[in-house]
Formats: C-alpha cells, sequence, structure tokens
C-alpha cells in the first residue's frame, strides 16, 4: 500500500463504527469523500459550560490530601501485614504469601500514586488553579518525587498537545516508520523488530510490544532513546543518532530560555536519587525496593499506557506536516472506559479528548465537558470511543500498531503480523 494509504480500515461510511471482525473503529475516515468538515476549537469550546474551566484552589487541594490519604492508608496496611525480611523457605506457603502480598501493595499503590501524577499533570497545563507560581510549586513537588523531570516534561508535554499525532514534530508515541521497522520499500524482512517478529511470532512479539512500553518505555523516553520527535525545538530534523532527552539543559528539545527551568527539574531528579541512595545505605536496598521502586514501576507503568492508548489505534489517522492540523490531531484522541482505576486518576483516560481539546480545563469538570463534546461531536461522526476493555485494547494496539508506511500524507497504523514471512519463515502465533 503506498503513501497516505489506509491499511487496517477500508474506506466506509464515517459513521461506521466496528470493523467485520467486531473490534471498535473510528468513525471518521479523512480519505473517505464524504467525510465530514471539521469545525474550529472555537466552535468546539461554545458547546461547553463555562464553568468546566473554574479552577479552583480548594477544589484541586481536596484531591492532593485525597491522594496522600490513600497512599498513606495503603503503606500503613503493607506496614501492619508484611515483612521486608525474605522467608527462610523459597517455596513455602509464607514465601508466595510474602511475594503475593508485596506485588499486591506495588499494585495498588502505584495505582494511587498515578493519582498525584495526574494532579502534577493538571499543574503543568496550568488547570490545577488560577496561579501558575502555585501550580509550578505543587506539581514540582508531586512529580520530581516520581522521578520525573518537571519543568522539562511540562514542556515536552505542551508539545505533545500542540502536535498530536503529527509524524514528524508529534511528541511521545511519535509512529515508526517501515524503514526503521526493518522493512524495505516493498515490505521484506532485513533487520530490526521485523525479523525479531519473524523470530518470535505474533503474540510474543506483541507481549515484547507491552514490555517495552510499560517496563522501560517511561525512562527510554526521558533520556531521549524512544518515542520522541523528528524535529528538534528549532524546526530542522535531528541528525542521525542525535538525542533528544529531558535532562541536559542544552538538550535540542528545549530552547535556551528554558535552561534554568530544565536544570532545576535535573537537579531534583538527583537529588531524589541521592535519597535513594541514602535510604539504601540506610535501610537496605530490598526494603527500598518493595516500599518504593514497585510502586514506582506501576506508576510509570501507568502513565505510559494512558498516553499510548489514548492516541493510538488501527483505525485513527497519524499526519504528516503536509496534512497535519491543530483540530485534526486532536480530534484523533481516543476515551476509553477504565472502571474502578478512573477513580484513582481522575477519569484521564476516559475524559481524553476533552483534554487534549481544552489542557486548561480542570479535571474535575471534565465528565461534564466530555458530555457536550460527545452530544456535539458524535452526530457529526467525529467523537472517538472505544468501549473495549482497556487491557483488551492494549493488547489489539501491542499487535496491529507497529508502523507507518511514510511520514507524509494521512498514514494509518500497519501490523508486522500483516507482512509476508521471508523464505524460510514460517509463521508462529
Amino acid at each position: 500500500m503506498g503513501k497516505g494509504g489506509r491499511s487496517s480500515v477500508p474506506i466506509t461510511s464515517t459513521l461506521q463504527t466496528s470493523s467485520e471482525d467486531g473490534h471498535w473503529v473510528s468513525p471518521y475516515n479523512p480519505l473517505d469523500p464524504k467525510a465530514p468538515e471539521l469545525p474550529s476549537k472555537g466552535e468546539i469550546k461554545a458547546v461547553i459550560p463555562k464553568e468546566c474551566f473554574e479552577r479552583s484552589y480548594f477544589h484541586s487541594m481536596y484531591f492532593v490530601f485525597r491522594d496522600t490519604a490513600l497512599a498513606a492508608g495503603c503503606a500503613y496496611i503493607a506496614h501492619q501485614t508484611l515483612s521486608t525480611d525474605v522467608p527462610a523457605e523459597p517455596l513455602s506457603l509464607d514465601a508466595l504469601t510474602w511475594f503475593l502480598g508485596w506485588n499486591t501493595y506495588a499494585f495498588w499503590m502505584g495505582c494511587i500514586l498515578t493519582g498525584h501524577w495526574v494532579l502534577a499533570h493538571e499543574c503543568g497545563h496550568g488547570a490545577f488553579s488560577p496561579s501558575q507560581t502555585f501550580n509550578d510549586i505543587w506539581g514540582f513537588v508531586m512529580h520530581q518525587a516520581l522521578l520525573v523531570p518537571y519543568f522539562a516534561w511540562q514542556y515536552t508535554h505542551a508539545k505533545h498537545h500542540r502536535r498530536t499525532n503529527n509524524t514528524m514534530d508529534g511528541e511521545s508515541h511519535v509512529p515508526n516508520t517501515l524503514e526503521e521497522m526493518g522493512l524495505d520499500k516493498k515490505e521484506h524482512r532485513h533487520s530490526g523488530y521485523a525479523v525479531i517478529h519473524e523470530a518470535i511470532g505474533d503474540g510474543p512479539f506483541a507481549m515484547l510490544q507491552i514490555f517495552a512500553h510499560l517496563v522501560i518505555g517511561w525512562p527510554l523516553y526521558l533520556m531521549g532513546l524512544a518515542s520522541t520527535g523528528r524535529l528538534g525545538q528549532d524546526g530542522k530534523v535531528l541528525g542521525e543518532g542525535e538525542i533528544i532527552d529531558h535532562y541536559r539543559p542544552w538538550s535540542k528539545m528545549f530552547p535556551t530560555k528554558l535552561r534554568l527551568k530544565i536544570t532545576l527539574s535535573t537537579l531534583g531528579v538527583i537529588g531524589a536519587w541521592v535519597a535513594i541512595y541514602f535510604a539504601m545505605k540506610e535501610f537496605g536496598v530490598l526494603p527500598v525496593t518493595l516500599w518504593y521502586i514497585g510502586p514506582l514501576m506501576w506508576n510509570q507503568a501507568w502513565l505510559v499506557l494512558y498516553t499510548w492508548l489514548q492516541h493510538n489505534d488501527p483505525s485513527v489517522p497519524q499526519y504528516g506536516p503536509d496534512q497535519w492540523t491543530w483540530v485534526k490531531g486532536a480530534l484523533s484522541t481516543v476515551d476509553r472506559p477504565y472502571g474502578i482505576f478512573d477513580f484513582f486518576h481522575h477519569k484521564i483516560g476516559s475524559t481524553h479528548v476533552a483534554h487534549h481539546l481544552f489542557h486548561e480545563m480542570p479535571f474535575y469538570k471534565a465528565d461534564v465537558a466530555t458530555a457536550a463534546i460527545k452530544a456535539f461531536l458524535e452526530p457529526k461522526g467525529l467523537y472517538n470511543y472505544d468501549p473495549s476493555p482497556w487491557y483488551m485494547a492494549m493488547w489489539r494496539i501491542a499487535k496491529t500498531c507497529h508502523y507507518i508506511d511514510d511520514l507524509d500524507g494521512i498514514q494509518y497504523y500497519k501490523s508486522l503480523e500483516d507482512v509476508p514471512l521471508s523464505k524460510n519463515g514460517k509463521k508462529v502465533d
């Protein structure tokens, strides 16, 4: 299929919401001659109640204290029921209980701390309170405690919003091209992920995708080794092997005027790691790992999961610079149901369309805004809501969203599962 093609979804009615195999399909297909005209940002904003944009110090701080109380309660329960001492018999019931207990604690504490992460993310957007100074103080404290370089990520995340689903100048989860996946123009496998996929098969490769995103994806992204854009802040294409990370004040990721803030963020992360080092010296490596590192890894998994799932699907377009507009990018966002995790994560995944349209809107009004946006956009075939459970959507995206054909035009994710195997290859499911 050539440049600008649609790999996973045929050109059909723009109101189609499911494929032949029953999977959700975005109702908007810009390649369809009957595709609706997109509204302006102002037209969408006009349908949202004005009170949705009102920010409150009290309301936001309430959630900081609520999430902190939940974290304290989780830590108290763990302290009362678990020991950091490894059981003497590794194959005993006590050892199994110890293992399951600490993993349960890590999961739920990581889940709770993701609430703090979302609140700090609100601070970065200016949605936490009317004062950006107040926002930056609280955002810095909450993010740095989770090893997030607050000011650096504030800038790159704002760029993610400014250039959503832009194949060149997007930020985070920028799609790979077929060449970057190890395919030639005729989709012959010759290296990289294409060869790995053939060697291990469809299912294991999807598991590798999930591991790469949720376990090591976040630190690799911060170090500039994965998922960043293709342009520096000066608009120039990055050179071969050139890295744009979140830590160096002189990184091409940032304009010169931000160097002091980037320095503060980096020093904050270094300070946090120094504190971790001394805690390990005082209390031991294992206790610090159990109490802090385990929950931190779940926290990082959640934040990557959200940015991965909210902007990717085989039926959601990616736009080259010649086709991209801000409204096109924002309306490529997908809302998804997250069940009980909406409570802990402040509905960041189920109201993400509203968030990408109006990032300055406080999260506690986003559900009202989402209802208004849905009522306006859905009849036009422009609102993306995938009702699939998030874990099923994750598995499908890990199996289907691997690369795009080109960086220009309107692109759709393609899957290595649809690429013919090499002559000696044998299909492995």
